[in-house]
Order: structure tokens, then C-alpha cells, then sequence
């Protein structure tokens, strides 16, 4: 290995299973010192096991690296300070955060319930904050950091039955721009991963309809680990130039998703009437609005 992470301490939310675990092996392989955090939870977010947590700093340990287990919660204030405590106080800094940890509450828009949508935002989009703004004191001290967030295309191009997913991790994908904004006079990045792969969360994904089976068949075969090495990356110094990006990761292709910009403009010197906006805009919009497209139709092709 060529240790692009010697000496770096890393915090990985959601660490014990899946993209998660495998983050945590490459980078404790590539020399970084890595917190697993995990609460061991079921895919709904009930219930909590340190267990997944302590077996990947086993295997850590095992292969000769540096990691110690933390079972908090990110989805709470107090908690998230603690997670970021934990690298303090075992490795004496901070020099990367993954928000990576994640539950779904999958249902059709018309039977979401409130608390199915809270718990969502909960861990994905308060989660994100509350580690990052725990991190963001020592990273603004000693001038350098990396921010690692998790996005979904669900929320980068839309999928059904996910509202409370997709606006949480679109607005994971906002909240990193805002904070690589923030951050970058103190030399700190923030990126964004959009991951394609099997995991516990995904193997929920509802099979009812033969679309459903083939889009779960299709992603069974893109694992964890083919994420870890863009994460990896982006955690070390040779990523210096790189922030405020989003990086879909597939199986071995890498793609730079776009962020909104204008693509049309039209202007009236009378200005707008309801009627002339139906009469004038309309038309002339029209052809390139957006269809209700999933991340399936975008991505028409096998993953490589």
C-alpha cells in the first residue's frame, strides 16, 4: 500500500457494515488512524449493537492498523460531539469526517408518515450537520480537514417511494457546497459521493415489479468496496484541490455529477402577466423541462 493516509485520523459514520466497513479497511490500510462508528442498528434505525463496530477494529488490528469503536449515534447533538471526541482523545486529532451513516423508511409519497420522514432527516441530514459542526472547531484550528459526505442520486435525479431519502440527501449534497464555501479559508474541503452498490440498506429496496428485480439484480453485483477508493482519495492530501464536487461512484466508473445552473432565460421589457407567462414562457420553456425521470433512466447502460 502506499499509505496516502499515514497519520491521518479519520471518523467514519455507519462504519461497521457495508460502504462504510469497506472505507474503513482501505483507509486504516492506507495508514490512517480510523474511528468506526456505528450504533448497530437495524435498517430502520430501532435498536443498537456495538458488535459491527468492534469486529471491523478487530480486522483492523488484525492487519496491523489503528482503530478504535464508537456506538453513538449521529442523529443527536451530544452524540455526535462524542463521536468526534473519540478521536481526540485516542489519536489526539481530527483530520476527516465521513458522513456516511444512514437508515431508510421507504414509502409511496401518500402514506409517509411524519415520523417516517424525521427519522430519515434525522440521521442522514441532521446527522451530516451535527458530525461536521463537531469536526469544523479543530479543523478551523489547525487549518486543514476533509469533509466526506454521502449523497444519493434519489435525490440527485429522483427515484419513487424515497421523498424522505431524496430530501435528506440532496440536501446533504447543499450542505456540503455551503460548507466547502465556508470552510475553504481555512483550507478545509467538503466532497460529496453518490454511491452506487449492494448494501443491507439497498437489499430493502421493494422487488414487486419485474423493474424493481432487475434494478436490485443489477446493483448486486457493484460492491462496497469499489467505493472506498474515491473516499479514500478524497481524505488525503491529493485531493487538496478538489472541493465542493460530487462524485458518483459505479462500479469501476467515476462520473462528476453536475450542479444546477441556468439552461434558459427569457425576458419581457413589460414585464409579467400570469397570461404572458402561459402564452410566452410556456412555450418557449417546454422543450426543456425536465421528465420525471428515475436514476434507472439516467443511467440506461450496465454497470462496467
Amino acid at each position: 500500500m502506499s499509505e496516502m493516509l499515514k497519520n491521518k485520523v479519520v471518523v467514519i459514520t455507519g462504519a461497521g457494515r457495508g460502504i462504510g466497513r469497506d472505507m474503513a479497511l482501505l483507509m486504516a490500510a492506507e495508514g490512517a488512524k480510523v474511528v468506526v462508528n456505528d450504533l448497530g442498528g437495524a435498517i430502520d434505525g430501532t435498536g443498537a449493537d456495538l458488535t459491527p463496530a468492534q469486529e471491523v477494529v478487530s480486522e483492523i488490528r488484525k492487519n496491523g492498523g489503528e482503530a478504535v469503536a464508537n456506538g453513538d449515534s449521529v442523529a443527536e447533538w451530544e452524540s455526535a460531539q462524542r463521536i468526534v471526541a473519540t478521536a481526540l482523545d485516542n489519536f489526539g486529532r481530527i483530520d476527516c469526517v465521513v458522513n456516511n451513516a444512514g437508515i431508510l423508511r421507504d414509502r409511496i409519497f401518500h402514506k409517509m408518515t411524519p415520523e417516517d420522514f424525521d427519522a430519515v432527516m434525522k440521521v442522514h441530514l441532521y446527522g451530516a450537520f451535527y458530525i461536521s459542526q463537531a469536526a469544523a472547531p479543530h479543523f478551523r484550528k489547525q487549518e486543514s480537514g476533509s469533509y466526506i459526505h454521502f449523497t444519493s442520486t434519489s435525490g440527485l435525479i429522483g427515484n419513487t417511494g424515497q421523498a424522505n431519502y431524496a430530501a435528506a440527501k440532496l440536501g446533504i449534497a447543499a450542505l456540503s457546497k455551503s460548507i466547502a464555501m465556508d470552510m475553504a479559508m481555512y483550507n478545509v474541503r467538503s466532497n460529496c459521493i453518490a454511491p452506487f452498490a449492494w448494501s443491507r440498506l439497498i437489499g430493502s429496496i421493494p422487488t414487486d415489479t419485474p423493474e424493481q428485480r432487475a434494478r436490485v439484480e443489477k446493483i448486486k453485483g457493484m460492491t462496497p468496496a469499489k467505493i472506498a477508493p474515491v473516499a479514500a482519495f478524497l481524505a488525503s492530501d491529493a485531493a487538496k484541490e478538489v472541493t465542493g464536487q460530487i462524485l458518483a461512484v459505479r462500479g469501476n466508473e467515476i462520473f462528476l455529477m453536475s450542479q444546477s445552473r441556468p439552461i434558459r432565460q427569457i425576458h419581457l421589457s413589460t414585464g409579467w402577466t400570469p397570461q404572458t407567462v402561459a402564452e410566452i414562457m410556456l412555450p418557449a420553456f417546454k422543450s426543456a423541462f425536465y421528465p420525471l425521470e428515475k436514476t434507472s433512466d439516467v443511467f440506461r447502460w450496465d454497470p462496467m
